[in-house]
């Protein structure tokens, strides 16, 4: 096989690693947020930059975000001043209504976010999107990363990336819902996924 094409024969096989930002006001707080782009708190920026020293981060040829300046202060945190791709497909999902809001006291009482919360795979958050319409996108925005085949780093939200691993090996939301500053190296042959570590 030409060296060339390695990758296509099979030789190479391409890591794609997906981390979660580092922890938020809103995360700290449990609320719903996704589209509102606020920032990581400082603290945890710096608890990144040394968990970044241990050495349990892997590098990678290429770095994309999301656009959300989480996900940027999360990239330098981790891998200093490296250039990097934004990917709006990416982004969290906009929960409308709900965004920036906390169940406990408040949506807990909401008619739509109770009817929301029947079906919260497919139903759409009231001005914001569903978890299938966020799929698709997030699917849609990886694909010509897998067809580069390059080792790539992507620093994104829990969200995407529990739906990313589910749409390639299996399971529901919560078999793969990353804590802030975490996330999954998924090795691919090709475009077809093989197997995964967790990081963090």
């Amino acid at each position: 096989c030409d060296p060339r094409f390695l990758r296509a024969c099979g030789g190479i096989k391409m890591k794609l690693t997906l981390l979660r930002h580092g922890e938020t006001e809103g995360s700290r707080r449990d609320l719903y947020y996704g589209a509102a782009d606020i920032p990581v708190l400082p603290e945890a920026l710096e608890a990144l930059r040394h968990k970044a020293l241990t050495g349990i981060y892997p590098t990678a040829g290429h770095y994309c975000v999301s656009g959300l300046q989480r996900t940027i202060q999360t990239l330098h945190a981790i891998y200093g001043d490296v250039d990097y791709t934004v990917l709006p497909g990416l982004r969290e999902m906009d929960f409308g209504d709900f965004e920036m809001r906390a169940y406990a006291g408040d949506l807990e009482h909401d008619p739509q976010f109770i009817a929301w919360c029947e079906d919260v795979e497919h139903n759409i958050c009231p001005h914001g999107e569903s978890a299938a319409q966020v799929l698709a996108r997030s699917v849609a925005a990886i694909e010509p990363v897998l067809r580069r085949g390059e080792d790539t780093g992507c620093v994104i939200h829990g969200g995407v990336t529990s739906g990313l691993m589910i749409h390639w090996f299996g399971g529901i939301l919560y078999d793969y819902s990353p804590a802030p500053g975490t996330g999954y190296q998924v090795i691919f042959d090709g475009e077809k996924p093989l197997n995964y570590t967790k990081i963090g």
